[in-house]
């Protein structure tokens, strides 16, 4: 303990720490390294609770595709024993720190499904969600309670993985994790087309990925995005890029990257990433890159993220920017939709949700100071049945409500 700051060593500590702090009311701001504190309305709590001290890799079976972590071992550290055997984490967790101001690479394994941040491959992979077998967690009683396994058999009944994903520290405190990995791929390509207007990307999107091409990742940058791409095949443009990611065996991928150039070629004129541009353009993607830093040359106001089904984003994004301006660009095949937004005292939260609502969709608040987390929805609000159901989850599992209170809003 440091201040008001709770370190614990391992579970056992962690457990008697929540106890303590269930039986005196204090409220406990749960975090491992932070890095995505920017994340939900701000926290007001008694204590922050720190997981750090609870590292290290438990167990890793390459040949069983497995791995069990404790929750405050550093995101980086489970990519580089990965790495080591050629594997990842498929579902390409975001790495967001940059867009809130922070530095690249602090992210904890508990953190990362917490926060429940899938990247591009999301399309095809699954979401994080769905990559965790097994935790073990603290409840805010201080009690140990866990679910799942190290096996996808193991995963039988009421799927707590499912709920604490996403969670963010509102429904229990992650000690340690068991997540499904992936082999890297043998060869990875991009095919681009270049030039296509939203609409009309947002069709050869549905149409190359409804293909027999094994589409694993497709995104659309507008002109003053792609703009800002270190790629000098993107931005070097001066249109439009729309963007789909193959990867498998080498002749595979060719023979699919040749088919797919023929299938779009009424869209626009095409050209192809190979696999080092083709890693850095779609780690821009997946982590928001340029909307990220002080001097973005794109936009560094507030940041929405849009969920909607993927022919509806265009038009979405088009009622938006219609009252409010901004950059954007489309993720999972048009799917979610990324907006940067000049700040306003409220975030643009009325046009925005009016825009979604005629989708069909959601929108979170990703990016704003903590006066106007505090002032507007950051996550969408709930339909009253579905607000009651996440109600009396959180009183099971936090009766006393002291872990990260109001971060999801309303109660949790």
């Amino acid at each position: 303990m440091d201040g008001t700051t709770l370190r614990p060593g391992d579970e056992a500590q962690l457990a008697e720490a929540v106890a303590w702090a269930a039986a005196e009311g204090k409220t406990l701001d749960v975090a491992g390294q932070g890095s995505k504190a920017g994340l939900g309305r701000p926290v007001a709590a008694d204590f922050r609770l720190e997981t750090t001290g609870i590292a290290g890799v438990v167990l890793y079976e390459p040949e069983e595709l497995v791995l069990t972590a404790r929750a405050g071992t550093p995101q980086a550290e489970v990519e580089a024993l990965l790495a080591q055997r050629r594997q990842r984490l498929a579902f390409e967790p975001a790495d967001l720190g940059p867009l809130w101001g922070g530095p690249a690479g602090r992210g904890t394994l508990g953190g990362t499904f917490a926060a429940a941040l899938s990247g591009p491959a999301r399309l095809r992979n699954g979401a994080a969600r769905d990559h965790l077998l097994g935790f073990r967690a603290v409840g805010g009683g201080g009690q140990v309670f866990k679910s799942g396994g190290r096996v996808v058999k193991n995963v039988t009944g009421f799927d707590l993985s499912k709920l604490m994903a996403g969670s963010m520290g509102t429904l229990g405190v992650l000690t340690e994790l068991s997540v499904k990995v992936l082999p890297v791929p043998e060869k990875t390509r991009t095919v681009l087309v270049l030039g296509a207007e939203d609409d009309a990307a947002a069709r050869a999107m549905a149409l190359a990925t409804g293909s027999a091409h094994d589409v694993v990742a497709a995104a659309h940058l507008p002109a003053d995005v792609a703009a800002a791409s270190a790629v000098d095949l993107v931005s070097g443009t001066g249109k439009s890029v729309t963007a789909l990611r193959l990867e498998g065996p080498a002749a595979s991928v060719e023979f699919r990257c040749r088919a797919l150039r023929e299938l779009l070629a009424d869209v626009g004129r095409g050209e192809e990433l190979h696999s080092r541009n083709s890693e850095i353009l779609w780690r821009e993607v997946r982590d928001v890159s340029y909307f990220a830093g002080a001097e973005c040359a794109v936009g560094d106001g507030q940041v929405w993220r849009l969920s909607v089904a993927p022919l509806e984003g265009p038009r979405a994004a088009a009622a938006i920017r219609a009252e409010l301006g901004g950059h954007l660009f489309y993720d999972w095949a048009g799917g979610q939709v990324w907006l940067c937004l000049d700040p306003r005292a409220d975030a643009g939260h009325q046009v925005v949700r009016r825009a979604v609502a005629g989708a069909g969709g959601h929108a979170t608040l990703v990016r704003a100071d903590a006066a106007v987390r505090a002032a507007v929805p950051v996550f969408q609000p709930q339909a009253a049945p579905l607000a009651a159901l996440a109600r009396r989850v959180k009183d099971q599992l936090d009766p006393a409500g002291i872990l990260s209170p109001g971060r999801m809003g309303g109660g949790g």
